[in-house]
């Protein structure tokens, strides 16, 4: 079962007296209907769910989970990290009765979610990315996946397609699941040939459409062709990339509809499954863990199918690397590495397994990467 807030309801809480009067007014308005039966769970997106991107794979999942019994899924769109998160939750929790909600924007977190969990002990709230600490509320917990192994494939089909050994990456802030993904990417592509080198172009927002056309334009004209991305909706990029000719490696959902001749791969999120997992052990009693994470080989990620300008040396290493990284703890992270500012990040011999917990703190681009965090 399924409902969606409508602009209508959204603008009926929004002008409503206050939180607490929502409380109130939950026991008499006929939302609580949706406590009488089973598990409600809301998910809060900050861009629209078919974005091609962070918030459609958000929205895949959550329609996985439409299918179980006794499970009603609410969800509303295009909410900001703003006070107004705070209030959809609230909506959510007094008038449909949700118990476990994903609000899964990366600003949600604090303070939005660390407001909301101490007046609300009995719902359970799990945001997506790696800012969970044991000193959290109990009923907060993050999930995520180590989706920079997938960045790494698309680094190694990137390799074999780069002419001119400049590939290229549209990131939107330099917070370390980003900083990851870009290293990851270049990383992969240095072990076809180490002399490639990879351009980042921060925009500074999740969700931009100018400035990431702009980005994606300015690594075209540096002569990038091959060029990824890490913001909420990689369509503009994709589409731009495309446009100037360059090949294409998408992420988070799979964008080779907007350019089926040039996407190459993507590194995609199955949420589906993580979502599945976590609605079944609570419609059992159980508890989910606050710290949630998996890889290709737990089906948390998975990648875009291989595209038709894909050569065989590429689809051989390909799936040579995948077939390594599905026996778990591979490590894109190794030694010797310096970082793009000549300190050491790894010494030879050492190395940093996917489920390394250093990496969520990350700060750094390594050589190769021609840019700054900064």
């Amino acid at each position: 079962m399924s409902q969606f807030l409508t602009p209508s309801r959204r603008q009926f809480l929004r002008q409503s007296a206050g939180l607490a009067g929502l409380a109130a007014a939950s026991s008499v308005l006929p939302f609580d209907i949706a406590r009488a039966a089973g598990l409600t769970v809301g998910f809060i997106y900050v861009g629209p769910k078919d974005d091609y991107g962070y918030n459609q794979a958000h929205a895949e999942g959550a329609a996985a989970i439409k299918a179980i019994d006794g499970v009603t899924v609410i969800e509303e769109e295009q909410v900001p990290e703003t006070v107004d998160v705070q209030k959809t939750m609230e909506s959510m929790i007094n008038f449909d009765g949700a118990s476990l909600i994903f609000p899964t924007s990366f600003g949600y977190f604090d303070p939005h979610i660390l407001t909301m969990a101490p007046k609300y002990p009995d719902v359970r709230f799990e945001h997506c990315g790696g800012l969970w600490t044991p000193d959290k509320p109990a009923n907060t917990g993050s999930y995520f996946g180590y989706i920079g192994m997938g960045q790494y494939l698309n680094g190694i089909v990137a390799g074999h397609m780069t002419k001119t050994k400049k590939i290229g990456f549209v990131a939107a802030k330099p917070i370390p699941q980003v900083l990851l993904n870009i290293n990851s990417f270049l990383l992969g592509a240095r072990a076809v040939d180490p002399t490639i080198t990879c351009q980042v172009i921060f925009t500074g927002e999740w969700s931009l459409a100018v400035k990431e056309a702009e980005a994606t334009n300015a690594l075209a004209d540096q002569g990038v062709d091959v060029v990824t991305c890490h913001v909420d909706g990689p369509k503009v990029v994709m589409e731009t990339g495309a446009g100037r000719g360059m090949f294409l490696c998408g992420y988070h959902a799979n964008q080779s509809p907007l350019a089926p001749e040039k996407y190459l791969t993507g590194a995609e999120w199955n949420w589906s499954k993580v979502y599945t997992d976590m609605v079944n052990t609570t419609l059992a009693g159980g508890t989910i863990d606050n710290f949630v994470r998996g890889g290709l080989a737990e089906g948390f990620v998975k990648m875009s199918p291989l595209g038709p300008a894909v050569t065989e040396p590429a689809r051989k290493q390909f799936d040579a690397t995948m077939a390594e990284i599905m026996t778990g703890g591979f490590a894109v992270i190794k030694g010797p590495l310096n970082d793009n500012k000549g300190n050491v990040i790894a010494t030879e011999g050492q190395a940093f397994a996917e489920t390394d917990v250093a990496l969520e703190s990350m700060g750094y681009l390594v050589e190769g990467v021609v840019g700054s965090t900064s």
